[in-house]
């Protein structure tokens, strides 16, 4: 085990709570400091889009209670000085470690001018502010991006009988994520849960002065609107590490087990790392879901102590899920680097859709709409790295 006195872990969400939880449960004797950006104790971020918009705050992690010394509230890293072995913070303080974990997760992208009534969800406090809009019964909401999150919150809104109308630049929204067939059943089940679709499209800014009135559209359309939320995807938070020397593409670089490429003392997990993923080829990869950085907090801090010649690698099958106006929605795997996408299970009547995705005949995700046990042999069979062949058999 590599001896280290000084470990500083930079982001106190799940990545970063699991890291601590992992250090303390391997009997770490020396000095942790967890600097986080937020004055709340960690929490799940899922809940945000889902429950916590119809009134439920129970969102707190379990573990996070525990927190004691050494926990840096309020305080964000601007500065890693990387040869120093320092993090420099906001208000000018120098942080020392032989030991990092870089767990500084994700933010939303923004508009350049985003006026009252355009809300971005990612933090507890962006829940809550949309929460208060929602519960004044605003006659119309607009989402702009059908991502998870977009879809999620046009799903609160609908239930709530609010009008929605959700705008999303792609063929469909979640093309990307879900494939061909998994989008366009995803656009149908909005449009039966009385979602106006508008696909093919941007949302190029806003009319309003003090407040959003309507969304501008790249084909020249204006839609009126009480509510906007902008659900346009996140950027990996990694502003604060360029010179250090880290080598930084869509998120911090990683080896196999989460060493920042060239470091043996500095690791990075959840939504900020994107790492050599051996199931794949060793292709980079980089996931913002819960499953990854619960997973991954705590291998990093594992792998730190343990050391970059015995270190562990993290090669799981990666994989999510959400509920979208009632049906349950699972991936696994990578679909990116798939080339060709096949339905296995399309049964309308009962809406249960499962769809495979394969590189070179090899499967590589898989997509299911009401159809957990399926995605289970699925998830089993990426991998096991099966053929397409074995799969149809």
């Amino acid at each position: 085990m590599t001896k280290l006195n000084r470990i500083v872990v930079v982001g106190a969400s799940l990545a970063g709570l699991r890291a601590v939880q992992a250090l303390r449960a391997a009997d770490f004797a020396g000095e942790i400091t967890l600097i986080g950006a937020e004055n709340h104790a960690p929490y799940n971020r899922p809940p945000l889009s889902k429950s916590v918009l119809d009134g439920d705050d129970d969102i707190a992690l379990p573990g996070a209670e525990q927190l004691e010394g050494g926990w840096l509230r309020n305080r964000r890293a601007t500065s890693l000085r990387t040869d120093e072995r320092l993090v420099v913070l906001d208000d000018g303080s120098e942080i020392a470690f032989d030991g990092l974990v870089v767990a500084t997760g994700a933010s939303p992208r923004r508009f350049d001018a985003q006026p009252a009534g355009v809300h971005s969800l990612r933090t507890v406090d962006d829940a809550l502010a949309l929460r208060a809009e929602l519960a004044a019964a605003p006659a119309h909401v607009t989402v702009i991006g059908g991502g998870f999150i977009g879809s999620e919150v046009a799903s609160t809104a609908r239930r709530r009988g609010i009008s929605v109308t959700l705008v999303d630049a792609g063929s469909h929204p979640m093309v990307t994520t879900l494939g061909t067939h998994g989008a366009r059943w995803l656009a149908r089940h909005h449009q039966r849960h009385g979602v106006d679709l508008v696909s093919g499209v941007r949302a190029l800014g806003f009319d309003g002065e003090s407040r959003a009135t309507a969304v501008l559209l790249s084909d020249g359309r204006r839609i009126p609107t009480d509510v906007v939320i902008a659900g346009t995807g996140v950027v990996p938070n990694t502003a604060w590490l360029r010179g250090s020397g880290l080598k930084l593409d869509n998120g911090v670089v990683c080896t196999s087990s989460l060493f920042a490429e060239g470091e043996s003392s500095i690791v990075a997990a959840g939504d900020v790392a994107r790492w050599s993923h051996p199931l794949y080829n060793g292709e980079l990869i980089r996931v913002e879901h819960w499953a990854n950085a619960n997973e991954q907090g705590a291998l990093a801090a594992r792998n730190l102590l343990t050391g970059l010649d015995a270190a562990e690698t993290y090669a799981p099958v990666p994989s999510f899920a959400t509920h979208i106006h009632g049906a349950r929605i699972q991936v696994a795997g990578v679909l990116a680097l798939a080339d060709e996408e096949r339905i296995v299970v399309d049964e309308s009547a009962e809406d249960r859709l499962v769809v495979a995705f394969s590189s070179r005949g090899v499967l590589v995700g898989a997509v299911a709409v009401n159809a957990p046990k399926d995605l289970i042999r699925l998830k089993r069979a990426i991998a096991a790295r099966a053929s397409n062949d074995e799969i149809a058999a």
